[in-house]
């Protein structure tokens, strides 16, 4: 079959028209609207280099990026189809996909060949038999930022779309406009690691700790003095990413969610993850943020928020989903082009067989963590040292003599206001807790232990809590069914508002502390 590529295109034909296919003999016509859908040019293709098109016009000769455009016309390139084609983040293609696709090939008993068209594309194809046989599979991957990956997806020549952010609900209804299916049903929209965007300075710097009002006031021009901060007497040169990252729309609807400002004019744009952490390791004044993978010796700042609640990025509380600046990466897919050979991708990199892959990358895997020392030991002081309401006293109390009993683990499952109906990535992570208990020895108490955000009478709150903690309790037994035997044992609680994972002060420090926390205890 014969593709032709429109807009997305990058994909396959910056690997094909990039590895030395000449469109310069391409003069015929071509109308390339934007992805509006309303503007229009139209004019004689001239050349094509795979990421931009050049036209002859009645405005004379036009260079048009092929992101924002798709193309109809008899001079649109065409080309042969060559299997998966995957657009879209940059710290997805460039950090996760090498290795998750050599994970992938070892379940085919075959071995990669990658042939690199430029920097930010790349095709490998999977051949059996460890090598010496057929081809058992095909992929283009073209890293560049988590929004090309839903404008890519409109394109049915794009099987897969990258993103480190989650879809937002313009793009999932154009993409649904045009034939792609619900792009947040379950079978659409895949969870493959969690990260956390982690600021970072060069090692030389002093700091090592930074409120995130520190940060607003960094970035939007505020702070322009690292002896403001406590540091030395120098300029703060503050890098950031470029437009359409996925990274960098985190850390921006993040930092100055609170208070509504914009990113300076005067700090520097990178592309990359590399040219981020390079920048920082080479200016004793810098600051920068990258993907948890990609510090590459530079110095993470530990993050502290509005209301003193201190936190590390490390992986337990970035999968705990209680570090403020995290993310989840994402795989989405079309409901109309789904072949048998990107069904098993996608499965293969779901499940846990993936885990020790990601986690090879430097990423922060789905797998179960289990953390008894800084759950016991931090966590009850904080308890005790914040909770100061007559009401709260008794059930602190409470709560302290369990939490001695008990180790945590990251597995934690989260609401929406008001809701006790589990998120659909809960349901994903059901699997993976499962087998994390049956490798537990002897007998096993798992205790599912409900918190609320502070919305509402502290009676309420507590109520709600409890019922969410059942809910869990029942959802997970009744999947478990005959997985577990009579060794492991479900039991509920809650704690109401008590012992908060973040400021109640915004919608998603809310979301944060609506949540239910897997303990569990050995006999």
């Amino acid at each position: 079959m014969r593709l032709k590529l429109g807009h997305l295109w990058t994909a396959a034909s910056a690997f094909v028209l990039g590895a030395g296919l000449s469109t310069s003999a391409m003069a015929d016509q071509v109308i390339l609207t934007g992805n509006d859908g309303v503007n229009k040019i139209a004019g004689d293709l001239i050349e094509f280099d795979g990421g931009t098109y050049t036209i002859d016009t009645i405005m004379g000769r036009l260079n048009v990026a092929a992101a924002g455009v798709s193309c109809e016309g008899p001079g649109c390139p065409v080309i042969e189809e060559a299997g998966i084609f995957m657009v879209g983040s940059e710290t997805i293609g460039t950090g996760v996909m090498p290795l998750l696709l050599a994970g992938f090939a070892d379940t085919k008993q075959a071995a990669v060949e990658v042939d690199r068209a430029r920097e930010d594309v790349f095709a490998a194809n999977l051949i059996g038999n460890g090598g010496f046989g057929d081809s058992v599979a095909e992929f283009v991957i073209s890293s560049t930022s988590s929004t090309d990956a839903f404008t890519g997806l409109l394109d049915q020549a794009v099987q897969i779309g990258m993103s480190s952010r989650r879809v937002e609900p313009a793009e999932a209804r154009q993409i649904a406009r045009a034939g792609g299916g619900n792009m947040i049903d379950l079978s659409q929209e895949h969870v493959i690691a969690v990260d956390a965007v982690v600021a970072i300075v060069n090692p030389k710097n002093p700091i090592s700790e930074l409120s995130m009002d520190d940060l607003d006031r960094i970035y939007s021009g505020q702070i322009t003095n690292w002896s403001l901060l406590g540091g030395n007497d120098a300029p703060i040169n503050a890098y950031a990413w470029a437009e359409g990252s996925g990274t960098g729309k985190v850390f921006e609807d993040t930092v100055f969610a609170a208070s509504g400002r914009r990113m300076a004019a005067g700090v520097t744009r990178v592309s990359s993850n590399a040219d981020m952490s390079s920048a920082v390791n080479s200016d004793e004044n810098a600051i920068g943020f990258v993907g948890y993978a990609f510090q590459r010796g530079a110095k993470a700042l530990r993050l502290a928020s509005a209301c003193g609640i201190t936190v590390d990025p490390d992986p337990f509380t970035v999968k705990a989903e209680e570090y403020p600046l995290q993310r989840r990466l994402y795989f989405y897919n079309r409901n109309d082009n789904l072949t048998d050979a990107t069904q098993e991708f996608l499965e293969f990199a779901t499940s846990a067989s993936a885990d020790d892959v990601i986690s090879k990358s430097g990423f922060i895997s789905l797998a179960v963590e289990h953390d008894p020392r800084k759950f016991q030991g931090e966590r009850t002081f904080d308890l005790i040292r914040n909770t100061v309401a007559q009401e709260e006293i008794g059930l602190m109390r409470e709560m302290v003599v369990e939490v001695l009993q008990y180790d945590r683990l990251s597995t934690t499952f989260r609401f929406a206001s008001g809701s006790s109906t589990l998120e659909t990535k809960a349901l994903a992570d059901l699997d993976r807790l499962i087998d994390f208990i049956n490798q537990l020895p002897g007998e096993v108490e798992v205790s599912f232990v409900g918190f609320s955000d502070s919305d509402g009478s502290f009676e309420a709150n507590q109520a709600l809590s409890v019922g969410r903690a059942q809910r869990v309790a029942e959802t997970v037994s009744a999947y478990a069914a005959d997985r577990v035997g009579d060794r492991v044992t479900f039991t509920a609680k809650g704690f109401g508002e008590l012992s908060p994972a973040a400021c109640n002060t915004s919608l998603e420090g809310k979301q944060t502390n609506r949540r239910v926390e897997v303990w569990i205890r050995r006999q």
